[in-house]
């Protein structure tokens, strides 16, 4: 008897019910859509990176210093000093580290500087190494690897040279001319950022700023003005020790290890067991705000 009524009372707003079946149905789709969306994203970010139990940066929020360091996405708050990094990777929990720098760019892939701890540990996808699909692995401050995407988008080969800016943006407007790089290798297809990035070491990183500084920054003022200083030294016959001196005395070398900063590091324990006390370790840091 209830059925046949209801029946009765649809045919007469079928209209009204349609709308709310409808409704109904975008409802679940959106939800369901939604749903795959936050999967597929979790997913991505948890194949790009694997087998890391620590990333260290700058004081910032974690997600912020993922996003910086690892996505390439946004910049860093603030760099690591070489001593936060060293005297954390010397730690004896800690089984291997690798150095991140970046900041700088090449036609709108970013640069990273690292050392060759980052092709012998990390890893992607479920504990995937890189791989190398032509060239090798730099071996000198010249030499540049891309990820695939980088060479594939740009056509680049064995053997060319690029000029890398500074700044992350797709326009160049201080290009680091006087320390070019040479493509050595080319990496494998990931499916991570990694495509996406040109490596250098950070010997490479060091001689491209210390290259910069020599030449004033890019300011033909500032340059005009330290050769002038240059040819007065040279004038009065100062020696190598006190030219040496002096430079000491404006802030040294910018390509001293000990003058370095890094943008973060990845670190790997030798027992996850002891993640928690080196996180704890990090964050409360007395030496340098580190997150």
């Amino acid at each position: 008897m209830i059925f046949p009524l209801a029946i009765k009372s649809l045919r007469n707003r079928r209209f009204t019910a349609g709308l709310t079946v409808l409704s109904i149905a975008l409802s679940v789709a959106l939800l369901l859509g939604v749903e795959r969306i936050r999967q597929e994203s979790r997913e991505t970010f948890a194949s790009s990176v694997s087998g890391t139990d620590l990333v260290v940066g700058a004081r910032s929020s974690p997600v912020h210093l993922m996003l910086s360091s690892v996505f390439r996405i946004g910049n860093a708050t603030n760099n690591v000093s070489w001593e936060s990094y060293q005297r954390i990777a010397a730690l004896p929990e800690v089984a291997w580290t690798i150095p991140l720098s970046l900041g700088d760019s090449h036609r709108g892939f970013h640069v990273l500087g690292t050392t060759q701890d980052y092709f012998d540990h990390y890893r992607f996808g479920r504990d995937h190494k890189l791989e190398l699909a032509q060239g090798e692995r730099f071996a000198d401050s010249n030499g540049t690897v891309l990820g695939a995407e980088v060479a594939a988008a740009l056509g680049y080969r064995l053997g060319q040279q690029i000029v890398i800016a500074h700044g992350s943006g797709d326009v160049a407007f201080a290009l680091h001319k006087d320390h070019p790089f040479r493509v050595v290798g080319i990496l494998a297809r990931t499916g991570t950022p990694v495509d996406r990035a040109i490596h250098v070491s950070l010997e490479g990183m060091d001689a491209v700023h210390a290259a910069e500084s020599a030449a004033g920054g890019g300011d033909p003022l500032v340059a005009a003005m330290r050769n002038a200083k240059q040819r007065e030294m040279q004038s009065v016959g100062r020696n190598d020790h006190d030219r040496d001196h002096d430079h000491d005395e404006h802030g040294g070398s910018a390509n001293e290890p000990s003058k370095r900063t890094i943008t973060a590091f990845l670190v790997g324990l030798k027992s996850r067991g002891g993640a928690l006390f080196l996180q704890r370790y990090v964050n409360e840091s007395r030496d340098e705000p580190l997150t």
